[in-house]
């Protein structure tokens, strides 16, 4: 009786020792998979995300008029496998560690994270297009110091192509004057 007193004291003295759940906030994970997150700064609408989702949660709808797109990740039917994030190629896609995903039944249906994604105007032609992320152009021109990164996100691929090709050609005739001419015969 008397182990059995000690034990019952010295618990009584250091608290409880589970979390505090429902009654207060508990710990949770840093890895801990949550609710879907998109950054509509980032999300180029690729589909990646759509067609990489388990579950099919995942819906890239046009907006009306061609103005754009809408995202949309069915809380409901997501099972956290973050294959969206896993094979999103600019980052868009993101778990929070928020795990409180309960809701009444009635709400099935509006318990959606959904993102209206704007198109915006070539900075050359003019045609609706959507302009690649800061960071991504960062990564993918980060070799060549002469490309103006800014200039080159507001161009539409077409666009983007003709600069390109206007910059490669350059490079070839400024490469033919500085090569030596070659002699017949050598």
């Amino acid at each position: 009786m008397a182990s059995f007193l000690k034990v019952l004291f010295r618990n009584v003295l250091q608290g409880p020792s589970t979390d505090p759940f429902p009654l207060g906030e508990t710990f949770t994970p840093d890895r801990q998979r949550g609710r879907v997150k998109i950054n509509p700064d980032l999300c180029m609408g690729c589909g990646m995300c759509k067609y990489s989702c388990a579950a099919g949660a995942i819906d890239i709808r046009p907006q009306p008029e061609g103005k754009g797109f809408i995202i949309t990740v069915w809380r409901n039917s997501c099972c956290l496998c973050a294959s969206c994030r896993h094979y999103c190629p600019t980052g868009a896609m993101t778990l929070t560690n928020d795990w409180h995903t309960a809701h009444a039944q009635e709400d099935k249906y509006g318990f959606v994270e959904q993102q209206k994604i704007d198109y915006v105007p070539c900075s050359q032609c003019g045609k609706l297009m959507r302009p690649l992320p800061k960071q991504l152009a960062e990564k993918l021109y980060a070799w060549n110091t002469e490309i103006d990164r800014d200039l080159t996100r507001t161009l539409c691929p077409e666009c983007r192509r003709m600069l390109d090709a206007r910059r490669n050609a350059g490079a070839l005739e400024k490469g033919t004057e500085t090569q030596p001419q070659q002699q017949n015969g050598v």
